[in-house]
């Protein structure tokens, strides 16, 4: 047991994490692996592999340094976050030019860049750096008026855009850009600023449909589907049908086999049919459950930079999530994003653990507020000694 008395480190994690938050990510990693297991055989058959629990157990490989991170990040004060968001900025700008340099092109993008024998998505990482860095620089701007945070802010997300749309991945683009107007809104940003992000927004829209093509195919494939290749939302949808209220079963789906994605982007498809549609909501709920805490924590906080850090950590979780959810069912172009902590992939997998990690650093109470301090005894004095 781990007194309250005691003044170490961990002591103080232990009585300052919130252990409500932590269980919830504990339950997104491993659930991650019992679908992976659902998922993945089937496509390991499908292209060849002869091992055929081969996703599998790299998942569950993943989630071991995901887990290490999620925990060691956490371990942070509110300083040494905002330290390392800046440093690991720098190294993921870096990592993002090199990427269009001398990145494999796959499917037409340049996203993967490989050191020493690892294979690193730097878009995933780079996306907590920015929330942190974005609200600190707003929370500066609203403390001191003389430093022009929103300026530094407009900067930063122009130089992460750019390099994203460059590979492309307008997914990633998109999830930046509502995070940053998300920030904005919440530090209290005027009617000039609502609106000029809203026409900047709608026009990156039309930009995007008119001078990309398979953003242009995406769209007018989602508004419709006889105007290309619906294939894999077609299936997600079929899958969804099979699965009902209570699934066919573990191991039962059978649109996992035909699904090309089931065990990344479409995995949420695989646990409706193998599930039911009573799973899919509890796993939404979950999602939900880790937004709203998250953001009772920014409102209750009174430090500008935790308040707007932790909110934008949360806002990027959520919208990753509904975005990924919403694919799923049609109801949105597809993205190409992964479920948080659900998909297959390590980058994907300890990427969202180091932010979850971050999240849980900022909220952490502060220790001094919690130490057990042991009540002072007062001795009666005798009568003699009174008067």
């Amino acid at each position: 047991m781990v007194s309250r008395a005691e003044r170490s480190k961990i002591a103080d994690w232990w009585f300052t994490v919130d252990k409500l938050l932590l269980v919830a990510f504990l339950f997104l990693i491993f659930g991650g692996i019992v679908l992976s297991l659902a998922a993945s055989p089937a496509v390991a058959e499908r292209i060849g592999i002869a091992d055929s629990y081969y996703f599998v157990k790299r998942q569950a490989m993943f989630a071991v340094p995901g887990i290490l991170v999620l925990i060691g990040v956490s371990f942070l004060d509110h300083r040494q976050i905002r330290r390392m968001a800046l440093g690991g900025f720098i190294v993921c700008i870096v990592l993002l030019i090199a990427t269009l340099l001398i990145g494999p092109e796959v499917k037409g993008s340049r996203r993967w860049i490989t050191i020493v024998g690892i294979s690193i998505q730097p878009s995933e990482f780079i996306k907590p750096m920015f929330a942190v860095l974005a609200g600190f620089l707003l929370a500066e701007g609203q403390k001191r008026p003389e430093l022009p945070g929103r300026l530094f802010t407009i900067l930063l997300v122009g130089m992460v855009v750019s390099l994203l749309v460059a590979q492309p991945d307008f997914g990633q683009t998109m999830l930046i850009c509502l995070t940053w107007g998300g920030l904005f809104f919440i530090a209290g940003m005027s009617w000039f600023w609502i609106l000029g992000l809203a026409g900047l927004g709608a026009g990156g829209i039309m930009a995007a449909y008119t001078f990309v093509p398979h953003v242009r195919s995406r769209i007018e494939r989602f508004m419709n589907p006889e105007a290309g290749d619906t294939y894999q939302v077609q299936t997600a949808q079929d899958a969804f049908i099979n699965g009902g209220w209570w699934g066919q079963g573990p191991g039962e789906g059978t649109y996992k086999r035909i699904l090309p994605d089931s065990h990344t982007d479409f995995v949420f498809a695989v646990l409706g049919e193998e599930f039911g549609l009573i799973l899919c909501i509890c796993l939404a709920m979950v999602f939900a459950f880790v937004v709203l805490r998250g953001l009772s924590h920014a409102l209750r906080e009174n430090d500008g930079y935790v308040r707007l850090a932790t909110a934008g950590l949360v806002m990027q979780f959520g919208l990753q999530s509904c975005i990924n959810m919403a694919v799923n069912l049609h109801l949105m172009p597809a993205k190409g994003m992964t479920l948080p902590f659900i998909s297959y992939g390590g980058s994907s997998l300890v990427a969202v653990a180091l932010s979850m990690g971050m999240l849980l650093a900022l909220t952490r109470r502060r220790p001094e507020q919690t130490r057990y301090v042991a009540p002072i005894e007062f001795t009666p004095l005798s009568y003699g000694a009174r008067s």
